[in-house]
C-alpha cells in the first residue's frame, strides 16, 4: 500500500493552484489626455530621438557622444547581462544535466620469488545524467521570475538612456543660455560704461550735478556685476557635459561646444497622451515587471510544500567491468513546513510591496508631466508678458534719451529708462532659458530618448 499511497500524495499535490499575476492595468482615467495640455502643447505622438525637434547639429552630437560613453548606462548595461546569465541559468536548470567522471591508477603486483615487481593500471570511466521533473512549477516559475528581472533590468537600461539624455540636453540649454545671458550682460556693460563716460564729460562742463555722476557710477557698477555669475554657470554647463560623456572637468574645453542662444523648438511640442506615456516610461515598465518577478517567487516558494522528483542514471567501467542503473530521486522537506509557509508569506510580502510601487512609479510619472505642463505654460504666459515690458522699456528709454538731449529732463530720467531697460532685458533672457529648460523636463518626463539609442 505504500507506494499507492505515496503516488496519491503526488497526483493531490498536482492540483496546487498557480499564483495569479494580479492585475496592472491603469485606471481609464489615465489614458486619455493630460489635463494641463488643453489648449496648449500639441497631442501629437512623442517621437523617440525628441532632441532633434530643436533642430540643432551641435547637440545632436553631444547627445550621441553621452549615450555611447555614459558611465550610467555602461552600468546599467552590465546589469543586464547580469540578469540575461541568470535567465540562462534556470532554462539550464530544465534540461538534462550530466557528468563525465574519469580515473587512472597503478596497482603493484605481488611479488613472487620468481619475477620482479610488475605493476598494473586501473581505469575508471563513468558517465552521469539528471533530470528534474518539474510537476509542481518551481523551475518554470524560477525561470519566470529571472525573464521579469531581465526586462525590468532592460528597462532600467532605457531609463538610464533616458536621464541621461535629458541631463545631457539641460546642460546644452544651460551653457547656450549662460552663453547668451552673459553676452547680454557685458553689451549692458559696455552700454552704461559709456553713459557714465558721458556723464562724466558733463560734469567736467559744469552741465550736470555730482549726484548724477553718483548714480550713474552705481549704475555701472551694478551692472559690472552681471557677467560674472553667467560666466560660472557657463562652466558649469561644460563640466556638467564632459562628466555625462565620461571625461574630467580639464578636457571639458576640448568639446568646442560654441552656442550663442538657448536653442528653440522648431514645431509645435508634442506630449501625446496618457496610454503613450505609459508604454513609453521606463521606470513604469520596470516596475510592472518587478512585479511579474515577485508573483512568479510566489510560486517557487509554493512548490517547496511538494517534493521534487528527478530521474537519475549512471553508467561507467570500474575495475574492468561494466555497470549502470537508473532510479528515481525524490525529495521531501514535509517536516519543515514551517519554515516553507513563512517564506511563502515573504514573498506575498514582496508581491503587495511591488504592486503598491507599480501605482506610485504610475502616479508619479502621471504627477511629473502635469506639473511640468503646469510650469511650462505659465511661464510662457509670463516670457509674452515680459516681451510686452521690455518692448516699453526700450521705448521709454528712447523717449528719454531723446528728452535729455532736448534739455527737457535731466539724466535722473534716462539713468531710470535705462535701469529699467537693463531688468527688462534680464527678465526676458531668464525666460527665455526657463522655457528651454523646461521643455527639457517635460520631455524626461514623457520618458522618450531611449528607443533609437545606440548602445555603448
Amino acid at each position: 500500500m505504500r507506494p499507492w499511497w505515496l503516488l496519491g500524495m503526488l497526483l493531490l499535490a498536482t492540483c496546487a493552484t498557480a499564483p495569479a499575476t494580479p492585475t496592472t492595468a491603469p485606471p481609464s482615467s489615465v489614458t486619455g489626455g493630460f489635463v494641463e495640455a488643453r489648449g496648449g502643447p500639441a497631442a501629437a505622438p512623442l517621437p523617440g530621438n525628441w532632441w532633434r525637434l530643436f533642430s540643432d547639429p551641435v547637440l545632436d552630437e553631444q547627445v550621441e557622444r553621452a549615450l555611447a560613453a555614459n558611465v550610467d548606462i555602461r552600468t546599467a548595461l552590465a546589469n543586464l547581462e547580469v540578469a540575461r546569465a541568470a535567465v540562462r541559468q534556470t532554462r539550464a536548470s530544465q534540461i538534462v544535466r550530466g557528468g563525465v567522471e574519469s580515473g587512472a591508477g597503478a596497482i603493484n603486483a605481488v611479488d613472487q620469488p620468481s619475477t620482479t615487481t610488475v605493476p598494473t593500471t586501473d581505469y575508471d570511466l563513468g558517465a552521469g545524467l539528471a533530470y528534474e521533473i518539474d510537476l509542481f512549477g518551481r523551475l518554470r516559475y524560477a525561470t519566470l521570475a529571472a525573464r521579469a528581472d531581465a526586462d525590468a533590468s532592460a528597462a532600467a537600461l532605457d531609463a538610464a538612456r533616458v536621464m541621461t539624455v535629458a541631463d545631457t540636453v539641460l546642460a546644452y540649454v544651460d551653457l547656450c543660455g549662460a552663453t547668451a545671458n552673459e553676452r547680454i550682460a557685458k553689451e549692458q556693460v559696455a552700454t552704461q560704461r559709456h553713459s557714465a563716460e558721458l556723464i562724466a564729460r558733463q560734469f567736467k562742463r559744469g552741465e550736470v550735478s555730482p549726484l548724477e555722476v553718483s548714480q550713474a557710477r552705481g549704475l555701472l557698477h551694478r551692472v559690472e556685476a552681471l557677467p560674472s555669475p553667467f560666466t560660472a554657470d557657463r562652466r558649469r554647463a561644460l563640466f556638467r557635459l564632459a562628466a555625462l560623456q565620461a571625461k574630467p572637468p580639464r578636457e571639458a574645453d576640448q568639446l568646442m561646444i560654441v552656442c550663442t542662444a538657448a536653442p528653440a523648438l522648431a514645431t509645435e511640442f508634442p506630449v501625446g497622451d496618457g496610454a503613450g506615456l505609459i508604454a513609453r516610461r521606463p521606470d513604469i515598465r520596470e516596475a510592472e515587471r518587478k512585479l511579474v518577478a515577485a508573483t512568479a517567487r510566489i510560486g517557487v516558494a509554493t512548490a517547496d510544500l511538494y517534493p521534487r522528483i528527478s530521474l537519475g542514471g549512471s553508467m561507467g567501467l570500474t575495475g574492468g567491468g561494466f555497470d549502470a542503473f537508473a532510479t528515481p530521486l525524490i525529495s521531501w522537506a514535509f517536516v519543515d513546513r514551517t519554515s516553507v509557509r513563512a517564506r511563502i508569506a515573504a514573498a506575498r510580502g514582496a508581491e503587495a510591496a511591488a504592486l503598491v510601487n507599480w501605482d506610485a512609479v504610475m502616479l508619479r510619472a502621471l504627477r511629473e508631466v502635469e506639473s511640468a505642463l503646469a510650469d511650462y505654460s505659465a511661464e510662457r504666459t509670463r516670457r509674452t508678458a515680459l516681451r510686452q515690458a521690455l518692448a516699453e522699456a526700450e521705448t521709454a528709454m528712447t523717449r528719454a534719451r531723446a528728452r535729455y538731449r532736448l534739455g527737457a529732463e535731466s539724466y535722473l530720467l534716462v539713468l531710470d529708462a535705462e535701469r529699467s531697460h537693463i531688468e527688462a532685458a534680464a527678465l526676458l533672457a531668464g525666460s527665455d532659458l526657463r522655457i528651454a529648460q523646461l521643455q527639457v523636463l517635460l520631455f524626461r518626463a514623457l520618458g522618450g530618448g531611449w528607443q533609437q539609442a545606440s548602445a555603448p
